[in-house]
């Protein structure tokens, strides 16, 4: 026969619960009001014995979130104890210093993600009074899915979204293709290469290449303008999607970005190389493979053509040349466009 424990058993055994587990523990009332926080919840930023009112169980989570919470108990409340668990980000800023000016946090943007779990709490003729809660950190849960998410689609040299994420993104540049072609403006692909690549590994080796591709990536950077979308391909090509952007427009800012790198790159000695880039475009069309072959194959007739050049691969689809003919290399002398065609 198990023996009944006494209240005092009972509150020993609840503080022992507390700091073996480090859950925070809430009492709400009838409507949504915490009564009780087990003296933990001074994690979330406020110490429950100095409070004469205790704040409703929204409160706790960030703006954005405090919606779905405040729904959460709501549906315990009035008797629902099915899917009543949620994860949100609590603000820790009333943590930390504040502001004697703003009344806010100095530090701002302190969030530590809790998953909250909610039982009713039924009284003897089966109404609702109130709820039991358990807030657990799943902070350390939240860092590790965010860390495997960054080194699944970034590149680990340059810190660019990889092939991968990239190709996402051009997927859904590609659903929007049908709106262009009913008036709106085409979305261009250029793909960018440093020029010269293997003749730089083998004089000057790996360390010094992947100085010039970090370099590269950094310079893109600077040079993609509000919505164009930037990534690495792979370990010598890098892609930017231009939305919205005419050939001729594209045109330009390929050669201007390939222009600006060129005067950037000069050699600070004669030791050093001279390093230049060149570019294949393309039109975003109905496949995201036949989009990017399209654009390694004119950065392939650039940089065929000399280098530091733009190409383009002419769709022998539109062409008016018969295909029987032989495929043909245009160049424009000096810095101009590569473009190849059947």
């Amino acid at each position: 026969m198990i023996e009944k424990w006494s209240d005092a058993e009972g509150r020993g055994l609840h503080g022992l619960l507390e700091e073996a587990a480090g859950d925070i523990v809430l009492k709400l009332d009838a409507k949504g009001f915490i009564v009780h926080a087990s003296a933990n919840a001074a994690d979330l930023g406020f110490d429950p014995s100095e409070l004469l009112l205790m704040p409703h169980i929204c409160e706790l989570a960030d703006a954005d979130h405090a919606p779905a919470v405040d729904e959460l108990a709501s549906r315990v409340l009035a008797g629902d104890s099915g899917n009543s668990s949620l994860e949100f980000p609590a603000s820790l800023c009333r943590a930390q210093d504040t502001s004697p000016s703003a009344d806010q946090c100095a530090y701002g943007g302190h969030l530590r993600w809790y998953q909250l779990t909610l039982r009713p709490l039924h009284g003897e003729g089966g109404s609702v009074l109130g709820a039991i809660g358990l807030m657990r950190s799943v902070q350390q849960v939240r860092t590790l899915e965010s860390e495997l998410h960054t080194r699944a689609t970034t590149d680990p040299l340059t810190g660019l979204a990889n092939r991968q994420a990239f190709a996402s993104s051009l997927a859904r540049c590609v659903d929007r293709v049908p709106d262009s072609l009913r008036g709106g403006k085409p979305a261009m692909l250029a793909v960018f290469a440093i020029d010269r690549m293997r003749a730089i590994f083998m004089q000057y080796g790996q360390d010094t290449l992947d100085e010039f591709l970090w370099g590269f990536a950094r310079f893109l950077e600077t040079m993609v303008r509000p919505g164009f979308v930037l990534g690495q391909l792979d370990a010598e090509r890098f892609g930017v999607i231009l939305p919205e952007t005419s050939l001729r427009e594209a045109q330009d800012w390929a050669e201007d970005a390939l222009r600006t790198f060129a005067a950037l790159a000069l050699p600070s000695s004669a030791r050093m190389p001279h390093v230049a880039a060149s570019a294949g475009l393309a039109e975003v069309e109905h496949s995201v493979d036949r989009t990017l072959r399209q654009a390694e194959l004119g950065l392939v007739i650039a940089r065929a053509a000399g280098g530091m050049q733009v190409g383009r691969a002419l769709d022998h689809r539109n062409s008016a040349v018969p295909s029987c003919e032989p495929a043909a290399l245009v160049v424009n002398r000096g810095f101009g466009v590569a473009a190849g065609g059947r």
